[in-house]
């Protein structure tokens, strides 16, 4: 039986990191034509040369219908469907730049995991911001534990799709879903995006564990009360507690807590280590939205009045000095409370 993705011909992704490289390749295996921004002009040159992404995702051969382009007009004029998979730092001045080559009844996806510094909106919030309210019913998120590497070399991932109108997050179930790629549907955007925010300041916590050698039952102990404090404010801003018992919420937290591939989880390590964060930050240019995520996370706990140690630890450690071990025995000599408060 046909689906709705199958009268799609082209799809659009704008950003051609890890996550936007590597959706690019699994849509290739399904569309005729896949459209890819990428930011850097000269990236895009060694890209259509080497048909590879070196900088972002070596070793991945990028197919034949994966199209790079830096001119964001031809990647998306005539597009009816475009995921947005750019740094949450850029994510509006991306999208506002994108609004006059984009069709009134595309459906609009973010990808990106992360909160804006500013405004403290999500990724969906910008765009309804952003974009004319003709395009506001066909917004969705896509989320979950997705290591981009894993999902280029063809490993089985699953990730969930979420709109405020069901049908606009089956028609992104449809049009992502195939090969090792499974889509689950969603309504709550709020929940799912703020799931893959917090739990990248958790996983700069998790890394900071496990470079001190603190054990397994640590960690253990770090992701289910990371999960506990990304529900109070998930909850607070008004998502669904549901949502963070699935992928988007104790999967993703899972995944980058204990990955080797989990950026986040590294960053916490090498400041253990000694590092510093400049120093973290400038060796790489994939970016670690944990960082961002965590200034936004704190300043949301403040306004909503939630209670987030974690995330306010690892605050404490990123912008304020405080050196990692000391707190870790912050959190240790909390007050006692009741598990569910």
């Amino acid at each position: 039986m046909a689906t709705k993705a199958d009268s799609l011909e082209s799809v659009a992704i704008v950003g051609a990191g890890a996550w936007g490289t590597s959706l690019a390749c699994i849509l290739a295996d399904r569309y005729r034509q896949v459209m890819l921004w990428v930011y850097e002009a000269d990236l895009v040159d060694e890209m259509i040369r080497t048909r590879e992404n070196a900088t972002y995702l070596p070793g991945v051969p990028l197919p034949p219908s994966v199209l790079p382009t830096s001119v964001l007009e031809r990647a998306l004029v005539g597009q009816t469907f475009v995921i947005f998979v750019v740094p949450s730092h850029v994510f509006r001045r991306v999208v506002e730049e994108a609004r006059a080559y984009l069709c009134a009844d595309a459906v609009l996806v973010s990808a990106t995991k992360g909160i804006e510094t500013e405004s403290l909106c999500t990724m969906s919030q910008v765009m309804r911001q952003t974009l004319p309210p003709v395009q506001h019913a066909a917004l969705a998120v896509l989320s979950g534990p997705s290591f981009a590497r894993e999902v280029a070399a063809r490993r089985p991932t699953a990730v969930v799709a979420a709109a405020q109108v069901p049908q606009v997050a089956q028609r992104v179930q449809e049009a992502v879903s195939g090969g090792p790629l499974r889509v689950y549907a969603g309504t709550d955007p709020l929940g799912v995006e703020l799931g893959g925010a917090v739990k990248n300041v958790i996983a700069i916590a998790a890394g900071i564990v496990d470079a001190l050698e603190l054990g397994t039952n640590a960690r253990a102990a770090l992701v289910t009360r990371g999960l506990a404090e990304t529900t109070r404010l998930g909850v607070a801003m008004g998502a669904q507690a549901a949502t963070f018992a699935g992928l988007a919420g104790i999967g993703d937290l899972i995944l980058t807590c204990t990955g080797d591939l989990s950026r986040n989880r590294t960053l916490g390590k090498r400041l253990a280590g000694g590092s510093s964060l400049a120093d973290v930050l400038s060796s790489s240019r994939a970016v670690a939205e944990g960082v961002n995520a965590c200034r936004s996370v704190v300043r949301l706990a403040e306004r909503f009045g939630v209670e987030m140690p974690i995330c306010r630890a690892v605050h404490r450690v990123l912008f304020e000095g405080q050196e990692p071990r000391e707190a870790v025995v912050g959190l240790m000599t909390r007050e006692l409370r009741f598990e569910g408060d």
